[in-house]
């Protein structure tokens, strides 16, 4: 009887991947470094750096001013700085962006102000792996 109902609680500490959003409300800003592993959604300012392996959202009057290193990420207020988006960097026609971005898919609506330097890394990525593997063939051939 106790025995069946163990397994269910090991499932659920197996599978924690719940992700969190935090939240940087309208009228308040932030100055530091933020690391996190949930999304997050600014509505205030943010002057600093975020990592975090969720989503960024910047929401119509939210502000970025510094560093951010995401999954994803919607931007519909400011950004300006260093912005690495691992998969979908989506820009909203509110949306204004400068600085340096790099990026692995992108998504503009028409509108949004677009003044930064972008790379797209998923093509490199695709480069690499094929070159690595033309070098891995050589060596074991010799």
């Amino acid at each position: 009887m106790f025995s069946s109902k163990e397994p269910k609680k090991e499932k659920k500490k197996a599978n924690p991947r719940t992700m969190e959003r935090n939240v940087i409300a309208k009228n308040s800003t932030f100055k530091g470094d933020i690391v996190s592993e949930g999304d997050f959604r600014i509505d205030g300012i943010l002057e600093g750096t975020l990592i975090t392996k969720g989503r960024v959202i910047i929401g119509s009057e939210g502000v970025i001013k510094g560093t951010v290193e995401s999954t994803n990420a919607d931007i519909e207020g400011k950004f300006s700085g260093d912005l690495s988006v691992a998969n979908t960097l989506t820009i909203k026609s509110t949306a204004n962006i400068s600085g340096d971005v790099v990026i692995g898919k992108l998504s503009i609506e028409p509108g949004a102000t677009f003044n930064a330097t972008c790379a797209m890394k998923g093509a490199l990525k695709e480069l690499n792996k094929s070159g690595n593997e033309t070098k891995k063939r050589s060596e074991k051939t010799a």
